[in-house]
């Protein structure tokens, strides 16, 4: 297939892209693809269905094949004499291997970044000067932050200018040696360029700030004249760039100051860092191969979507062959000795949930050693399950430079890139990641047409007639309940009551033969399902529910998806855990029985409809009163816990205040949800009238006649003006008399 393969996507994978009818790559893998094969990392953001999946998996897959078959055929890989990127020519550049670890190196090795905002990263070059000789270089600050800019020997500390081996020149207008911060020069930031020199010959240190030379900042101990130094920087969350002379210089000195790169051999060190570094990482390499050390690991929130990510690999690697990849799922509730088993044969390729992938990690069963890519999907989901302790523990075990020199790439998936935890995450773990947002900020499709129904047991009183009703989740179970004389609990407990009742109403109402339905719990999920599959005789279309959440064994859960997916159960009630990821094609209809705690995942839910320009309705029941819920606490999360008490007097309860709730979620939105009554009778004016759930919209009009009349009225004031302005220029050009 042209398309993919002018993005450099080789030809065994665009077959089978063409089998699977992707005629054109999407505009998130267009973007993406070309990135990653180029080795860059990546942070992108588009609607679920958009091609996430095939924009990571496609060259991560693509890279692990080839490198594994240059190894099978012998081709040379990096050795203890040869460095990555920059560091590999003779180029200078900054140092991979002279550096703190969170302060990161572009790929041409002239700009340098630390988005540590509490401690100083530092690094020096990989070339230093000695024995004689007038040298400068040019730095210039690309973002805002602190930064200290010099010269060091490769004995001292990477915090510049804090020991008696290197010489800075900060941001705030000081020079520094030996923790000594003497005023010097004039203040700098953004977009300023800092020349920095150093005279062997007379063992003077100068700086200057965008062509003004403020003269000599320090006389060099007598020690260090004899020693190479290389130029160094150590920043606070900040930015700069280092010409040493491969580009023309904005401010050259004259005087006999040479560039950096321009200095005579005799006069330039190459770092040891590099070939120590280099050799210390060839000696830590485990002795033959390592089957149970993939190159890729893929981490996902859920069951479900790891092994939907695992399938997508499956076909697209239908024909790469010699070698054959070997990709394999890790989840939990699955017999950990199959797991062990397949580690034991060979993996290349792992996608997995975070409980498993760490369990098997800590153990030593799986090891990170060999890891090239790192991937995220729905990475805003795995951090608000409160993962992103165990993604830094997983980066920071990773090499960020391999044996054979080539860079560790990492890569997000997030449902939005405004959300602050990401941004901080890419700034502490990615090396110049780009940013591919296609979604912007959360909005809701004009395709999705989503309403509020309240639930006031207050007005709604017939909560208190029904012989049957649901079975609710017992936080209730040891508070006074009085349907006489209702307090706050009796209230909550109404809640409960009439929702079960609302959902049959609005299945009803609309006559939905397929439908999502979210609930905040599992016992919440357990409780309805069973309670509809009773009521199942009073609906006129057949009834067939099935359930998805985590208590669920990892068969059933599967099995449940595909009779959803197939049309055999046309009911899927579930958790937060199908809000991501999960593409369901032409659903028509959801229900939120909760709200959700976090105010994206309102946007995750309702996404499951109006996909692909068809129509779909969105209804959320909001209780209008506080609603007493579970919210664990406990150490078994929820499983055999009964203690109903509030979580402030250690229970494992808390009120829940939906209309709140609503309000974060219209705020988050800037729109106002309407707002209908138990009737549910949804307007649909803003449609037109023309409204099927599930289908496309209908446009408006019945042909060429509804055309004309239409604009009839329009055509005639066009004429009217154009014969006014032939008029006009008539008279202009032979005087005719006005037009009466």
């Amino acid at each position: 297939m042209a398309a993919f393969e002018e993005m450099g996507v080789l030809p065994e994978l665009s077959k089978a892209i063409e089998e699977m009818e992707w005629n054109l790559p999407t505009d998130i893998q267009q973007d993406a693809i070309p990135g990653i094969l180029g080795g860059g990392d990546v942070i992108m953001a588009a609607e679920t269905g958009s091609g996430k999946t095939g924009a990571f998996c496609l060259p991560t897959l693509q890279i692990v094949w080839e490198t594994i078959r240059d190894a099978q055929m012998g081709k040379p890989s990096a050795t203890a004499g040869q460095q990555p990127s920059s560091n590999a020519s003779n180029k200078w550049s900054l140092n991979m291997f002279d550096r703190d670890p969170q302060l990161a190196i572009d790929p041409q090795g002239t700009t340098c970044q630390s988005r540590n905002q509490q401690a100083w990263q530092g690094c020096r070059a990989n070339r230093g000067v000695i024995d004689g000789g007038k040298y400068y270089y040019e730095s210039t600050v690309t973002d805002e932050g602190l930064c200290r800019v010099g010269w060091s020997t490769a004995n001292a500390s990477l915090d510049l200018g804090t020991d008696q081996w290197g010489y800075g020149y900060g941001g705030t207008g000081k020079k520094s040696f030996n923790k000594q911060f003497d005023t010097f020069g004039e203040a700098y930031g953004k977009n300023d360029v800092i020349g920095c020199f150093v005279d062997l010959d007379k063992g003077m240190v100068r700086f200057a700030k965008n062509g003004t030379d403020y003269g000599v900042a320090f006389a060099m101990n007598p020690q260090m004249r004899n020693m190479p130094v290389f130029p160094a920087i150590v920043l606070k969350n900040a930015e700069m760039h280092f010409n040493f002379g491969d580009e023309p210089m904005k401010f050259p000195p004259g005087d006999g100051w040479v560039p950096l790169s321009k200095a005579s051999p005799e006069h330039v060190i190459v770092s040891q860092a590099n070939a120590n570094a280099h050799a210390a990482r060839i000696q830590q390499q485990p002795k033959g191969p390592q089957p149970n050390a993939p190159m890729c690991i893929i981490i996902e929130p859920t069951r479900e979507l790891a092994e939907q990510a695992c399938t997508e690999i499956t076909r697209f690697k239908k024909y790469l062959v010699n070698p054959s990849i070997r990709e394999y799922v890790l989840v939990g509730g699955v017999n950990a000795r199959d797991q062990l088993d397949a580690l034991s044969k060979g993996v290349d390729i792992v996608v997995g949930t975070p409980g498993r992938l760490d369990d098997l990690v800590s153990s030593g069963e799986l090891s990170l050693q060999n890891v090239r890519f790192f991937v995220l999907d729905e990475a805003d989901g795995l951090i608000s399950q409160g993962h992103l302790n165990l993604i830094e523990r997983f980066h920071a075990k990773i090499p960020k430079v391999g044996a054979d020199g080539k860079r560790l790439q990492m890569i997000v998936c997030s449902a939005t890139l405004h959300n602050q935890d990401i941004k901080r995450m890419a700034d502490k773990l990615m090396h110049f990641p780009s940013w591919l947002d296609l979604k912007g900020q959360d909005s809701v499709p004009d395709t999705v047409h989503h309403v509020v129904v309240l639930v006031d047991p207050r007005t709604d009183q017939s909560w208190k007639n029904l012989n049957v009703c649901i079975r609710t989740d017992g936080v209730h179970s040891n508070d006074n309940i009085n349907f006489q004389n209702p307090n706050q609990e009796t209230m909550s407990e109404a809640v409960k009551v009439l929702k079960g009742e609302y959902v049959l109403a609005a299945i009803k109402k609309f006559n939905m033969d397929r439908c999502l339905i979210f609930c905040r719990t599992k016992i919440d999920c357990d409780n309805l399902e069973q309670y509809m599959n009773a009521m199942a005789r009073n609906f006129q279309q057949p009834i067939s529910v099935v359930c998805l959440h985590g208590d669920r064994t990892p068969e059933e859960r599967k099995a449940n998806l595909q009779a959803f997916k197939a049309g055999k159960a046309n009911f899927l009630i579930c958790t937060d855990v199908a809000a991501r990821g999960l593409d369901i094609v032409g659903m028509p209809f959801v229900i939120n029985a909760t709200l959700p705690d976090e105010v994206p995942n309102y946007i995750h839910r309702i996404g499951r409809v109006g996909r692909a320009d068809r129509m779909g309705l969105a209804i959320s029941l909001v209780a209008t009163v506080q609603e007493k819920v579970w919210y664990h606490t406990c150490g078994s999360r929820g499983q055999n816990c009964h203690n109903t008490k509030l979580v402030d007097q250690k229970g494992c309860c808390i009120w829940y205040n939906e209309q709140q709730l609503l309000g974060d979620i219209e705020e988050h939105l800037g729109v106002t949800i309407s707002q209908v009554d138990k009737s549910m009778n949804v307007p649909v004016d803003e449609f037109e009238g023309h409204v099927v759930y599930g289908e496309k919209r209908k446009q408006t009009g019945t042909g060429y006649k509804d055309h004309v009349d239409l604009l009839q009225a329009t055509v005639g004031e066009l004429a009217n003006l154009e014969k006014r302005a032939q008029t006009s220029f008539l008279q202009m050009r032979y005087v005719l008399p006005p037009v009466s």
